[in-house]
């Protein structure tokens, strides 16, 4: 069994020299990713999309190389045809990149101050990211239902990470409302997915212990005649509960493995709902 961050090693030198090299790699793809996005304005949204989420893959990829962190998923088959509302734990930024890989094109809701970061926050604007003040609840919650509403008809996953920040392995935060409301006023329904890679890249954690995160991706949730709250609730009990079975070893399903083919026209076209 993998190790995780409750029961792991102490921190070793080469931990750290891996965790360097990667941070290493990631920092010299950002750059020209970040100038290809800005000079791919001119080009439909799609295809910039397209270019531009090459720098998940390519950091996937390297994050396997150099700190041996792989990943499987279980749920692929629930993945409806349409794109939906995503609710996802957030404990890493693992799950900011691994989520491209199956839901295409998505767009995030974050915060504003992420696009002030040199190279990275530049190439990530180009995407049409929903990013909010958070200082601003209200206006806020307005520009998540309106332009939340605008990306989902322009054929875009949104994901929401419902507690609002990245939070610590176990640990709980109360799941906010926009993301539910977002559902409730537009009829779709929202995709709950749960994780464990906390447990190998933590929270503005520099060092990533090797291993195997599991992601897990649930039934559909329908909105449609349910208020925000009851959605809200929803999810959080499938995804709290699933995050407990990952770490506990007993969550169970058909694993994709990432270097299975994924074709996600390939899915079920009506998945399991609730």
């Amino acid at each position: 069994m993998d190790k995780t961050l409750s029961n792991a090693p102490p921190v070793s030198a080469e931990l750290v020299a891996r965790s360097l090299l990667h941070v290493a790699g990631q920092a010299l793809l950002t750059v020209p990713f970040a100038m290809a996005a800005i000079f791919g304005l001119a080009l439909p949204y799609r295809w910039r999309y397209a270019l531009v989420s090459q720098w998940t893959h390519c950091n996937l990829w390297w994050l396997e190389k150099t700190c041996r962190l792989r990943y499987k998923v279980v749920g692929v088959e629930n993945i409806p045809r349409q794109p939906t509302i995503i609710f996802c734990k957030h404990e890493s930024a693992w799950e900011t990149l691994a989520l491209q890989r199956y839901f295409t094109p998505q767009v995030w809701v974050i915060k504003r101050e992420l696009l002030w970061i040199p190279f990275f926050g530049w190439g990530l604007a180009t995407l049409r990211p929903i990013a909010i003040d958070r200082r601003s609840s209200r206006a806020a919650l307005t520009q998540i239902l309106s332009q939340g509403r605008a990306r989902l008809n322009d054929g875009c996953w949104v994901v929401i990470f419902p507690e609002g920040t990245r939070v610590m392995p176990g640990e709980r935060r109360r799941y906010r409302q926009g993301g539910a409301l977002l559902a409730a006023k537009t009829g779709r329904p929202v995709l709950p997915v749960a994780h464990n890679a906390g447990d190998f890249w933590p929270r503005n954690g520099f060092i990533k212990r090797p291993g195997t995160i599991e992601l897990a991706i649930g039934p559909v949730i329908e909105s449609r005649g349910r208020s925000a709250a009851d959605i809200n609730r929803l999810a959080e009990t499938w995804i709290e509960a699933t995050v407990g079975q990952i770490r506990a070893g007993h969550y169970s399903g058909t694993a994709h493995h990432p270097d299975m083919e994924h074709d996600p026209k390939a899915v079920q076209e009506r998945p399991q709902r609730v």
